[in-house]
């Protein structure tokens, strides 16, 4: 903030002019290729959908960076994907693509050389052609099999001449389509999973409750009938500051934490020799061993508590604690 304030005024106002400029050609143009979509989005999305092969991206430049980012968003929400550089599929790389394949050819203008000269290989290699390009009479255009609109009426750069709002478009298109057919095929949290087992998110969408039980391993339990005196000493030998407690069937009926003793204290000491259940917090929150572990964390947070029955069939099997998900790098 020091180096903000002591730059000039009109220095500022004219960055942030620029940048909310940019940012409004290029929200207008997606909001204007929502307001405009196709019946070709429901052919693409159909023609994608019973593909049986891969989905295959191709383009140049920024086109193919696009298309990069589109093919990874395809394959990590359901539709197996790859991108081949246009330079390169020209060169060999086309012997990836198969006739059971759908080929996706980016190109704003339509016209760009390395993509066209892809499309007599496409044909005769048998795959489908979708066009992706902001001209629907481009030669692309005219050669695809569908051609799925993507045009916007100015770029957000000045000179009108780096690809801007047009590839935000694409990009944004692109998301669309992959969306889509990910929500037809009911994609789910464990399928997302299965393709990102790596990193935070992995351990995220993967690490269940029995997981971080391994841990500690402990499962403090006390019948209703013990005094809160012997459930203090249950706690201290498990070192969890917590224990479950359970009626004559062993079924989870309360629990008691150190930090209800310690207020309890504040009060009078006669307590401890009473049964835990005058004093226990009956119908405690708790959750299921198979259950993910980000669950059992929002559900601590949410209740504003350390610590966590998880029972099988209405009985405790172990307990779970706020630290022991912060050492499984669940957060």
């Amino acid at each position: 903030m020091t180096g903000v304030s002591v730059l000039n005024k009109e220095f500022i106002d004219r960055c942030l002019h620029e940048a909310r400029r940019v940012l409004d050609i290029e929200a207008e143009s997606i909001i204007k290729l929502k307001n405009n979509l196709e019946d070709n989005f429901i052919s693409v999305i159909q023609l994608i959908r019973n593909c049986r092969g891969r989905l295959i991206l191709s383009g140049v430049g920024k086109s193919g960076l696009v298309g990069r980012k589109m093919a990874a968003t395809f394959s990590s929400t359901g539709t197996p994907a790859f991108f081949v550089h246009a330079g390169e599929a020209l060169h060999g790389d086309l012997g990836m693509v198969t006739c059971d394949d759908v080929f996706v050819a980016i190109s704003n203008s339509g016209e760009t050389e390395e993509v066209l000269g892809l499309i007599p290989s496409i044909r005769r290699i048998g795959a489908s052609i979708i066009a992706l390009t902001g001209d629907r009479e481009s030669s692309l255009a005219h050669y695809s099999d569908i051609t799925l609109f993507a045009g916007v009426e100015e770029e957000a750069c000045p000179l009108g001449l780096a690809p801007t709002a047009s590839t935000t478009a694409i990009m944004a298109l692109g998301d669309a389509i992959a969306l889509t057919l990910s929500n037809l095929k009911g994609f789910t949290t464990d399928d997302f999973a299965l393709y990102h087992p790596g990193g935070s998110l992995g351990r995220k969408l993967l690490t269940k409750v029995s997981d971080v039980l391994q841990i500690r391993q402990e499962n403090p339990v006390v019948n209703q009938q013990t005094s809160v005196k012997e459930a203090l000493f249950t706690m201290t030998h498990s070192k969890m500051g917590s224990t479950s407690i359970i009626d004559n069937d062993g079924y989870l009926v309360g629990i008691i934490t150190d930090g209800d003793i310690r207020r309890l204290l504040e009060k009078s000491d006669d307590f401890l020799l009473k049964p835990v259940s005058e004093v226990m917090t009956r119908n405690p929150a708790n959750i299921g061993p198979d259950r993910l572990a980000t669950e059992a964390l929002n559900l601590m947070e949410e209740k504003e508590i350390s610590d966590l029955p998880v029972i099988v069939d209405g009985k405790p099997t172990g307990m779970l604690n706020f630290q022991d998900l912060l050492r499984a790098k669940i957060f």
